[in-house]
């Protein structure tokens, strides 16, 4: 294998305090009084409730001597319609503290709240980074998921419920104060639920350890989270009550997401997110779906091929006497098992998606952010070649 690549620079302040440990949510209600929260609005889903989590959550709260103002209509993917009612929740509740309790779409949720209650405005006006000019309320993200790393990103992804566009407003004042890992969360998340979340967190292990902007600090995060995913999501789906798995997949979503905070994500998701927005296919589908073709791509690039060789290795994938591409081979033969595993279609027309549309597909993926950092240019021709490929 060649040597590392150069180091890159970056500029590291940590926001956000991460508590890990099985039944962690009995301390909400004290961190929640450290941050000198009084009066807490607590953002969660229907689901949430059904299974007793929020009701847990509300008396650790209560226990502190904190009030409570609940907003319990999280949908998935969550439109400006959604952020407006929960703000409407949150100026009658006089909150001063803000509770992300769910999945990515709660905290996205809890934090457009937190742009909107704090600054006034519309999503739009926070469309971008570091739009918010006044401080914000303290916020804790309790994941109950192990996948979109939410809980350690600065990001609120709203759809305008208009023109479906997707807007990520991003803001380190959005970030949480307080990240609380309890992994006893997510033995009730049903096996579907489990699969896609686990998959989405893979690839934002793979994709954040090769973009352009990925750091010394990023690649650690990213490849921790690597080798937790790849070892314990297995162990997750065949044996759903295995605590420490489900503890190692909810550790390796958080790092994941620590690692997105630094390096961006790349064409993977670029390319995914077209197959939502057209066809509904569920995100982690829609990645997982990606991940192969998109490695195979990348690793064209020498630069992204030593660090999908490195992860292969950190994973125990590969041995270190391998050559590169022998390792990045390695790595690609673990994938479809796993994927297949977790139910993740293996061409566009089981996922759903009709292979007619692919040069409207490859025009939108073009269009996406997170392209700009995939490690290798791509242009549209380039993804009509990728979606061919698993047409």
């Amino acid at each position: 294998m060649s040597s590392p690549p150069p180091l890159s620079g970056f500029d590291l302040t940590p926001r956000t305090r991460v508590v890990f440990e099985p039944g962690s949510l009995a301390r909400l209600g004290t961190l929640a009084r450290e941050l000198g929260g009084t009066r807490a609005l607590l953002v969660t889903d229907p689901g949430l409730v059904a299974a007793g989590h929020a009701a847990r959550a509300e008396a650790s709260l209560r226990q502190a001597g904190l009030a409570i103002a609940l907003y319990d209509a999280v949908r998935e993917n969550p439109t400006t319609v959604d952020v407006a009612q929960c703000v409407a929740v949150a100026a009658r509740g006089g909150i001063d503290l803000i509770v992300g309790f769910g999945g990515g779409s709660s905290m996205d949720t809890a934090r457009g709240t937190n742009f909107l209650h704090t600054n006034g405005g519309e999503m739009k006006d926070y469309w971008g980074v570091g739009k918010a000019t006044r401080p914000m309320l303290p916020m804790i993200a309790v994941p109950t998921t192990a996948g979109t790393g939410s809980e350690c990103q600065s990001a609120a992804l709203i759809a305008d419920a208009v023109t479906h566009q997707k807007m990520a407003c991003l803001d380190p004042k959005a970030a949480a104060r307080v990240a609380l890992l309890d992994p006893e969360l997510t033995l009730s998340l049903p096996r579907r639920v489990t699969a896609v979340s686990g998959i989405d967190a893979l690839s934002h292990a793979l994709e954040t350890a090769v973009t352009r902007k990925r750091t010394p600090v990023s690649r650690i995060h990213s490849t921790e989270a690597f080798c937790l995913a790849i070892e314990a999501l297995p162990r997750v789906l065949s044996a759903p009550n295995d605590l420490d798995a489900r503890a190692r997949m909810q550790l390796a979503a958080a790092f994941a997401g620590t690692a997105i905070e630094q390096s961006m994500l790349g064409a993977v998701h670029a390319a995914a997110n077209p197959l939502t927005a057209r066809f509904n296919v569920v995100h982690g589908a829609a990645v997982g779906l990606l991940l192969v073709p998109v490695i195979r791509y990348n690793a064209a690039e020498p630069l992204a091929r030593n660090a999908y060789a490195r992860l292969a290795v950190a994973a125990g994938l590969a041995g270190t006497h391998l050559p590169e591409a022998a390792a990045v081979e390695a790595l690609l033969e673990a994938l479809p098992p796993l994927l297949e595993a977790a139910g993740i279609p293996a061409t566009l027309t089981r996922a759903g998606v009709d292979p007619a549309s692919i040069p409207d597909l490859a025009t939108d993926a073009s269009h996406q952010w997170t392209a700009n950092f995939n490690p290798r240019l791509i242009a549209a021709s380039d993804f009509s070649r990728i979606y061919e490929s698993i047409a």
